[in-house]
């Protein structure tokens, strides 16, 4: 039972108009929190925020631009007065094989799985330490612990988020800040937009595929542990992945 059960917690959540962070964002929501979502979509950012209710603020940012991020952090303070919960949830997806891979378009999906990543986080880890606590969950993939081959480069980056989650979380225990990776295997989200739609059907229809709100009701278990427990990785994969 999740209902109320943050009640008085402000979230903020990065790539928040879709997927994983739009759904996490309603779970959020539902659970009683004030949901801060960040994403660089304006228009659609606004229109969902008002489709969720007052306690859903739009916080248009882009994550590729440090001085967009330099004005996240209070952006959120200004509409919600603190930050409870941090959800580095944007991301970008890029397979295939490594040789007919373009470097450029590498570059702009490491930029925002990874180095987005952990400045959004430096950014807010100040707030919890004045706070006294604090969460913050990271999206990784089970490609951050298993290494897929057909994609590489997103599995490099996600590796790279499993490293920093777990450094990180060392460094900032004593502060009451808890840090934890949510890895999920294939989800419907749009980062599988360039799938063939027969792909796309095969794997819906074999269990293949994971839907995003399967991804934020785990997210929601991690956040409503008792305070001296943190998950430190959560990994759900469906039933007939096969890696």
């Amino acid at each position: 039972m999740t209902e109320n059960c943050l009640t008085g917690k402000v979230a903020a959540i990065t790539g928040a108009a879709s997927g994983i962070g739009l759904e996490t964002a309603k779970s959020l929501l539902d659970a009683g929190a004030k949901v801060a979502l960040v994403d660089y979509a304006e228009e659609k950012l606004v229109k969902l925020c008002d489709d969720l209710g007052e306690n859903a603020f739009p916080i248009v940012t882009n994550l590729l631009e440090p001085e967009s991020v330099s004005k996240m952090v209070p952006s959120i303070l200004d509409v919600a007065g603190k930050i409870d919960i941090f959800h580095a949830n944007a991301g970008g997806y890029i397979g295939g094989h490594v040789m007919e891979g373009n470097p450029d378009e590498w570059d702009r999906m490491l930029n925002l799985n990874i180095n987005a990543a952990f400045r959004t986080v430096h950014a807010v880890l100040p707030v919890m330490k004045e706070n006294g606590g604090g969460d913050i969950i990271m999206t990784s993939s089970v490609a951050g612990v298993i290494p897929v081959v057909w994609e590489p480069v997103y599995t490099a980056s996600k590796h790279a988020i499993q490293a920093f989650t777990h450094t990180v979380r060392r460094q900032v225990a004593e502060h009451g800040i808890r840090v934890g990776a949510i890895l999920p295997g294939p989800v419907v989200t749009a980062l599988l937009d360039d799938w063939p739609q027969a792909k796309m059907d095969e794997a819906l229809a074999n269990g293949s595929l994971m839907q995003p709100k399967e991804v934020a009701d785990c997210i929601i278990f991690m956040l409503t542990r008792p305070r001296h427990v943190t998950i430190r990785d959560l990994v759900l994969v469906p039933n007939n992945l096969e890696l």
